[in-house]
């Protein structure tokens, strides 16, 4: 951590202090303590809950940690508790999946396992065409963005009650939403 540059210009890329394998690139990364849990999940629906200890590895390539597809792709992971930047965020107590046909499901994260890699539960049902955009630990509040006519981003905040209205089991299609444009991801706010 040391080495990673404090501001433009200084240190040196990050992609020096990992071998990556060629035509990988970085989607995500997290800065936090090894106890943090995160919340993993792909667009084919399945996820788990993770500590991050069970992510590190002392190796310079890394490690294989999620089980994917060929057709997958990782979601944006999800803090369950902790620090996000400079803001502390209680502890989460339920999880919310989005798909791209705009269906939201909320149940309660005690339906997920804890586990130290694979492919994990099924979180939401999805047709054939659909895809998983996100899965998010919660507590009262996330924001949900996408795309609408012309490719003009949107973003739209879904509270406790309209949370709560789309509660339902693990594993299940969730309520459509009728928005008019296409959800891309779902990030926790609160």
């Amino acid at each position: 951590v040391a080495a990673l540059p404090g501001g433009r210009g200084d240190g040196q890329p990050v992609t020096t202090m990992m071998d990556l394998e060629a035509g990988t690139q970085i989607l995500y990364y997290f800065a936090g303590p090894v106890t943090a849990s995160l919340l993993v999940s792909s667009s084919a629906g399945y996820g788990f809950v993770a500590l991050v200890e069970s992510m590190v590895s002392r190796q310079k390539a890394g490690k294989a940690f999620v089980t994917l597809n060929d057709d997958d792709t990782l979601c944006q992971p999800s803090l369950i508790g902790g620090t996000n930047g400079s803001v502390e965020l209680a502890e989460a107590t339920h999880v919310a999946c989005l798909s791209t046909g705009g269906n939201v499901l909320t149940y309660p994260l005690t339906e997920l396992k804890t586990m130290t890699g694979g492919r994990g539960l099924q979180l939401m049902k999805l047709d054939d065409k659909d895809r998983l955009a996100g899965a998010a630990a919660y507590t009262r509040s996330v924001q949900i963005t996408g795309t609408g006519r012309g490719g003009k981003e949107k973003e739209e905040t879904l509270e406790i009650r309209s949370l709560n209205n789309a509660a339902g089991k693990r594993a299940s299609k969730g309520k459509a939403t009728g928005w008019t444009f296409k959800p891309t991801g779902i990030e926790r706010l609160e």
